[in-house]
């Protein structure tokens, strides 16, 4: 009624009048406020001239230009552009892309330039409810970590992923061999139509601001449509990162009832806001979160980890095959790069657990730093089997013999020898068994005592229990080492380097023991040495009575045991 005034000052009315007007008992201002902005947002003949009172024209508004140009967009235009948004959003340096596959040939099962598949699944062909879509009958419990909420994938992978994850080729017909070098985003079935909306409005604004239509519009218009018109490049992309919000990546549990062995994963909106145009960034956070990932700038795992968790195990494998096995095996981080690959075996070697040969070189523990190279031709062994095989410790090329007299000799006596060069020691095994293993070969090798004995024990709870025993050892200096580290059921990690005394290793110990019950997994190395200034003699049962003090709760451990011989005075 205000809008038919006749003078055009009293046409139309302030906020502050409308709230008069609707003044009663039962009437919260609040609500008046909230009706009225909706209204506002969608009428379309109120004045939106700044500064403007509550009144309606007769001419459209920009709102209700907005709308009518959002239904003159083309249904094949907004597929298209819809379409080559996405594939923007998620191309990048770190996957390659796999756009809208419809089966197995469609990614292909190759190392190709090295980088992990990224696979997108066309929107209207494969869709996920999301916990939030009230349409879900029966929800499923979720677990949120770091703005990731993770779910049992097991009754939730689409059968076309489930086909392109186990086969490959035309029609499927072969077995897909590089399982952990695919993850798989999916859209929500929800928020498509949110996602489709956002990109008609992004239209229409686009067409509002060529030049022939920008004139049609008044001045405030003008303004206000350039400034749409650039936030609907931000709100479209938001809309396609939070429509693609479901992830799927390899998992090395034990799947419950049949394959694929993959974790179902859903990224939240507070962290797909951060980067809206880079699809790539929020994959690659997620799986590093769930420490999947590992990038060249990351540490490796450990080496006695990936050792136990690939053929290495068997002794020897060449770095091709080792690094290929990272892309295969579902239950190992996937790599970008091999930075992070090389440093492993790297560490491996200075940590005496590998050996690395190719063609004439060979490099161990104590060398300078090799170059590692990943080829046919180049090996890791592990230390066990490069001894067991002898090529570790090399062997010393043996002097010529002192001539002796004649022609062309030097005449004279040879010196004499020198005191002869002790070597270490070293079985592996059964606590137990292990020592047995060191006491024979050193009464075999005539070895009279040692000066320091070396135990690595490989559980943590086995290696806490050695502490408490290795202090009832009398006439023993002990020296405790603990490294590697642990990570918890939320995601977080901790690492550590200790080297110290039995005694200030028993808070250390108190502390890790607390935080590895309930930590998710770990990687903690202990090693104890005794050294002995006056010798531990293997004459009589001295020997045997401290395997029985070392072994009496931790007969069924598993070991390994060095031993150094006490080098024999000269005569």
């Amino acid at each position: 009624m205000h809008s038919l005034a006749f003078n055009e000052p009293l046409k139309g009315l302030a906020a502050e009048e409308l709230r008069f007007s609707s003044v009663g008992p039962h009437i919260e201002l609040g609500f008046i406020d909230e009706a009225r902005e909706k209204f506002v947002a969608d009428s379309a003949y109120l004045d939106d001239r700044p500064g403007s009172p509550l009144r309606f024209r007769t001419d459209s508004n920009l709102h209700q230009v907005i709308r009518i140009e959002e239904r003159n967009v083309n249904a094949g235009e907004l597929r298209t552009e819809l379409d080559r948004r996405v594939s923007e959003i998620f191309s990048g340096t770190t996957f390659d892309l796999s756009m809208f596959p419809a089966g197995p040939y469609d990614v292909p099962d190759e190392v190709g330039d090295g980088h992990p598949k990224l696979v997108v699944l066309a929107y209207d062909g494969v869709s996920l409810r999301s916990s939030d879509d009230e349409k879900e009958e029966t929800p499923q419990p979720d677990e949120t970590r770091d703005g990731v909420t993770l779910r049992d994938s097991d009754d939730h992978v689409p059968e076309l992923i489930e086909r392109i994850y186990t086969r490959r080729g035309a029609e499927g017909a072969g077995l897909r061999k590089l399982r952990n070098n695919v993850v798989f985003v999916v859209a929500s079935e929800s928020r498509k139509e949110g996602m489709r909306e956002k990109m008609r409005r992004r239209l229409a604004l686009k067409a509002l601001v060529c030049p022939e239509r920008l004139t049609e519009l008044a001045a405030h218009q003008q303004e206000k449509v350039r400034e749409l018109e650039t936030q609907s490049e931000r709100d479209a992309a938001m809309a396609i990162l939070n429509c693609y919000r479901h992830v799927f990546y390899p998992s090395g549990g034990q799947a419950k009832s049949r394959e694929p062995q993959l974790t179902h994963a859903l990224i939240e909106e507070e962290v797909s806001s951060v980067n809206p145009s880079s699809g790539q960034q929020q994959i690659v956070q997620l799986l590093r979160t769930q420490n999947k990932l590992r990038l060249s700038k990351d540490d490796p795992n450990a080496p006695d980890w990936i050792r136990d968790q690939t053929p290495l195990v068997n002794g020897q494998i060449t770095t091709v095959a080792l690094r290929d096995e990272f892309r295969r095996a579902p239950g190992l981080p996937i790599l970008i790069g091999d930075d992070t690959f090389v440093r492993g075996i790297q560490n491996g070697v200075e940590q005496g657990e590998y050996v690395y040969r190719h063609e004439g070189l060979l490099y161990g523990p104590g060398d300078p730093k090799a170059k590692i190279m990943i080829d046919q031709n180049a090996e890791v062994l592990t230390m066990g089997h490069a001894k067991e095989i002898g090529i570790w410790p090399r062997k010393t090329r043996k002097p010529p013999d002192h001539p002796g007299p004649g022609p062309g000799g030097g005449g004279g006596d040879p010196p004499p020898p020198g005191p002869r060069q002790q070597t270490e020691i070293k079985a592996d095994g059964v606590f137990r068994e292990a020592l047995t293993k060191v006491w024979e070969q050193a009464r075999s090798l005539r070895v009279d005592s040692f000066s320091s004995l070396k135990i690595r024990i490989f559980d943590p709870e086995d290696a806490f229990k050695l502490l408490g025993l290795v202090g009832q050892i009398a006439k023993a200096t002990i020296l405790v080492a603990m490294t590697g580290g642990y990570e918890t059921a939320g995601g977080s990690a901790f690492t550590m380097d200790f080297n110290g005394s039995l005694e200030d290793s028993r808070p250390v110990k108190d502390f890790l023991k607390a935080q590895l019950r309930p930590a998710r997994s770990n990687d903690v190395s202990l090693t104890v040495t005794l050294k002995f200034e006056q010798g531990l003699s293997l004459d009589g049962e001295a020997p045997e009575k401290l395997m029985e003090r070392l072994t009496r709760y931790l007969s069924g451990a598993s070991a390994d045991v060095s031993a150094m011989p006490a080098a024999k005075a000269e005569r």
